[in-house]
């Protein structure tokens, strides 16, 4: 599990009254701040609205948008209803986790990329697709399309430092 900053914590909760009404959106915050509800946190959250930690883990494990273990920094949702597994998604999601290296559905260690199934994004006519961060759509995949698919969120993560104009000059000097 990652190191959870708790000095994060405290601003975000500064912005809401001590009610229980303030429970969804604080966890909202909570699971935009850190990709998760680390339990560290769900304990300051109870004593903070005064609710007890088994209905604050209620209410984060009843709601899908909320998750208990690290999700990564990109959310790959693929799409197995009718139309996208009878046109080839299952074989979409088994290059996704086969280039990943991830046995099934789940996070890789490097925190960059989770992936999840879903039953229906409401785009059968594109089918298959998968949807990445809630929002963007890749229409029409096939096994060969998931390697650039990947790699533009590969880079985004990974996009290299270039050397300023200057700071390149002064090395050569």
């Amino acid at each position: 599990m990652p190191q959870v900053d708790m000095e994060k914590v405290e601003p975000l909760l500064e912005q809401y009254e001590d009610q229980r009404l303030n429970l969804i959106p604080i966890l909202q915050d909570v699971q935009e701040t850190y990709r998760y509800l680390p339990e560290l946190v769900l304990r300051r959250i109870s004593k903070k609205l005064r609710v007890p930690l088994t209905e604050v883990y209620q209410v984060a494990t009843f709601y899908r948008c909320f998750s208990l273990v690290p999700r990564g920094k990109h959310v790959i949702q693929v799409c197995l209803g009718t139309a996208c597994h009878v046109r080839g998604a299952p074989r979409v999601l088994d290059r996704i986790l086969r280039d990943l290296k991830l046995p099934h559905a789940g996070t890789t260690e490097d925190l960059q990329f989770t992936v999840e199934t879903v039953r229906c994004i409401g785009c059968c006519g594109l089918a298959p697709v998968a949807r990445v961060d809630n929002a963007n759509t890749h229409p029409h995949l096939t096994q060969a399309k998931v390697g650039g698919l990947l790699k533009k969120y590969q880079e985004k993560a990974e996009a290299p430092k270039a050397a300023k104009p200057d700071e390149a000059s002064h090395a050569k000097a």
